[in-house]
């Protein structure tokens, strides 16, 4: 049974196991073993002991400097990066709970995966292709969606020479230049807000702008401004598909202000990615996407308000490279690659998904 007496010592074999174990996350909070998330699956690491509070403050306090201490204090959680003995980076997360101290760790891989290797469509490397535009990939937390936009803009990296700024909250992927320039800023560090940047970025010639989260009001505004000026712009937003992605964007919105909205969304949108982790068979994860690649019917459906009719396109748009996240599901099904159980979890209709296996 492990103690922590020396604090640094803890946080270093926490995370160097979390790295060996090929685990996702890391879970640190009060009255529990320290856990891991593998697979999908949250494993107890037993051999440690169980975390008390004045042992959980240490871990967390012991990761941050004043000013994200400061951050903590005011705010009641705080985003950052960590580097591990230039083994690992970690996205981290503390926060309070019941009024003690926790902390989630995401373990972002060093080498940048690309296309191929996470299994993503062929098609997507076509939104690399793009100068300008607004590409969305969307999904719950923790389904891949900022390494899958790491390896779109690895791929426009490796492929013309552009400038690239990304916008982040933290840091994750780290970018190494080979004919594109890449400027990486991160929150509270390098800008002051996600605004902020985009309104900058403007006068700092890019080609392409990553956002790391589309979040409120005045990100989603700018971001769609910086898209119609005749830049790439890639984005993330927490939500489940297509045209819920859509009608969300247009929600934030004053009422008065959404028609305009409308319309500049419809011009400026080229495709929305949904996607999803699932447990593989045999172990890993594998994903599953579903893909809007933006038409002339699309466009029709934005600006007459008449989304809920993008699900017919996708069926249909297939050699646009279109694809439904029921008919993904379905072909990993068939395949044998993911668990008919695991599938319905996220199917977006049950019976028709069922129908695509027959």
């Amino acid at each position: 049974m492990a103690f922590y007496d020396n604090i640094q010592l803890v946080i270093n074999r926490l995370l160097l196991e979390t790295a060996r174990r090929g685990a996702s996350d890391l879970h640190i909070s009060v009255g529990r073993y320290p856990t891991l998330r593998i697979d999908g699956e949250l494993i107890l690491m037993k051999e440690e002991a169980v975390l008390t509070p004045a042992n959980t403050e240490k871990i967390c306090l012991g990761l941050l400097n004043d000013k994200q201490k400061a951050r903590l204090v005011q705010e009641k959680s705080v985003d950052f990066s960590y580097e591990f003995k230039e083994k690992a980076r970690f996205r981290v997360n503390v926060f309070y709970q019941r009024g003690f101290l926790s902390a989630a760790f995401r373990l972002i891989p060093c080498r940048i995966r690309t296309i191929q290797d996470l299994g993503l469509p062929p098609v997507l490397e076509k939104l690399t292709d793009l100068t300008q535009g607004l590409v969305l990939f969307v999904g719950p937390s923790g389904h891949g969606k900022s390494t899958s936009l790491a390896a779109l803009l690895d791929l426009i990296n490796h492929k013309r020479p552009d400038h690239i700024i990304t916008i982040e909250d933290p840091i994750e992927y780290l970018f190494t230049q080979d004919k594109c320039i890449i400027d990486q800023r991160e929150l509270y560090q390098d800008t002051n807000t996600f605004p902020d940047a985009l309104r900058a970025a403007l006068r700092e010639d890019p080609d392409v702008v990553m956002v790391g989260e589309m979040r409120d009001l005045d990100t989603i505004a700018t971001a769609v401004t910086v898209a119609e000026t005749g830049h790439l712009v890639f984005s993330t937003v927490h939500t489940n598909n297509a045209s819920q992605t859509i009608d969300r964007v247009i929600d934030v919105f004053p009422s008065h202000q959404q028609n305009q909205v409308r319309f500049q969304l419809a011009n400026v949108l080229v495709g929305i990615i949904s996607q999803r982790l699932l447990p593989a068979v045999g172990g890993g994860l594998i994903v599953a996407c579903e893909i809007m690649m933006v038409n002339a019917a699309v466009r029709n459906l934005v600006r007459e308000q008449k989304t809920y009719q993008i699900e017919s396109i996708l069926q249909t748009g297939a050699e646009e490279g279109m694809t439904p996240l029921d008919k993904s599901l379905a072909s990993l099904v068939r395949e044998g690659l993911i668990e008919m159980t695991n599938a319905l979890m996220y199917a977006q209709d049950p019976k028709n998904f069922r129908s695509l296996l027959k």
